[in-house]
């Protein structure tokens, strides 16, 4: 029960992040119809947005080292812990959650430029036409993260709080071995917050209503007056946010480097046409499961007796499920037909 529990905690965490790049990724696609394949780069922006905030927070000067008492020595100390000595330090833990406040309005100018100045040239081409500039928009992103930050990954701390394991055993009444990390935790119920607060703005908002009757009839709601095309801008940012945001609070889970992102944006498109080209429910349920799936596959049992399958689990799953709904989970009728 303990490795069963253990296993699902692990997929929802993994699921999570699919989920919420598949979230931007068919929000995109179902307002504007882009397959934009430069998602992946939007997480590892986000990723790295946190480790310039790191890095800007740990801007530092030499003063002297009183620890040393033979000889005049210096140490580097932040200029936050001298300028605030009670909380600088606690600031400079807290970088990761902080570096929200610089992702978003980043995200927010990365994702306007893009729509402005390069996919709204490419809303009526063919998808095959997005596929390649995106990809190739990826690529150029990727190699100035690499020409900037290094080819390394670059680890970001959690803070010290959260940094242990929680007694997940001793919460539930099972064993007391039972132990999750607690970021692992806070960034799972992070995603949760982002999807609900996603799906809640295009449900009971107005801005949200008519970005969904856009989604439908765009023609239709242009000749009401409405500038559709603004409102489908502004969701476009929204996707990049949310894309980085994923990025940002994925950090301290793994390392961010320059090839993160076409990690990531491999899977997340296999999440979308599972879950079905241009829904969002079936995003974020596919995300979910087949992070479930993959999680059990990489069981030291499971590989065992199928070695290498944790790495092919989810392009399984997928032929799998799209055999039998050609479409994907709660995938409709006419997207991706021409």
């Amino acid at each position: 029960m303990d490795a069963v529990l253990l296993q699902i905690l692990n997929g929802l965490d993994k699921g999570a992040a699919y989920a919420l790049i598949a979230l931007g990724l068919t929000l995109v696609f179902g307002t504007l119809g882009i397959v934009n394949f430069a998602h992946g780069a939007l997480f590892m922006l986000g990723a790295f947005c946190a480790v310039t905030f790191n890095k800007l927070m740990l801007i530092s000067t030499k003063v002297e080292d009183t620890s040393v008492t033979l000889f005049k020595a210096f140490k580097e100390k932040p200029y936050l812990e001298i300028w605030f000595p009670e909380w600088g330090p606690l600031l400079i833990q807290y970088s990761v959650p902080l570096s929200i406040l610089l992702a978003i309005p980043f995200m927010i100018l990365v994702g306007y430029v893009m729509e402005r100045g390069l996919i709204r040239h490419f809303y009526k081409r063919p998808h095959a036409e997005q596929i390649l500039v995106t990809f190739g928009l990826a690529i150029v992103i990727q190699e100035i993260i690499k020409a900037v930050f290094g080819a390394n990954p670059i680890p970001q701390n959690a803070p010290d709080l959260l940094s242990g394991s929680a007694a997940i055993g001793t919460w539930l009444g099972l064993s007391d071995a039972l132990v999750y990390p607690y970021w692992r935790l806070v960034y799972l119920g992070f995603s949760v917050v982002i999807i609900f607060a996603v799906f809640a703005f295009l449900q009971f908002t107005t801005y949200g209503m008519v970005v969904r009757a856009g989604m439908r009839d765009r023609e239709t709601v242009g000749l009401l007056g409405i500038n559709i095309q603004k409102r489908f801008t502004i969701v476009f940012a929204i996707a990049t946010v949310v894309a980085g945001l994923a990025g940002v609070m994925y950090t301290p889970i793994l390392p961010p480097d320059y090839h993160m992102g076409m990690d990531f944006l491999v899977l997340s498109f296999v999440v979308v046409v599972v879950g079905g080209m241009g829904s969002l429910g079936g995003a974020v349920s596919a995300g979910f499961l087949l992070g479930i799936v993959q999680s059990f596959a990489s069981m030291t049992i499971v590989k065992e007796f199928l070695p290498g399958i944790d790495q092919i689990i989810i392009y399984l799953v997928a032929v799998v499920i799209l055999l039998v709904l050609p479409r994907g989970l709660m995938g409709r009728a006419g997207v991706m037909d021409d």
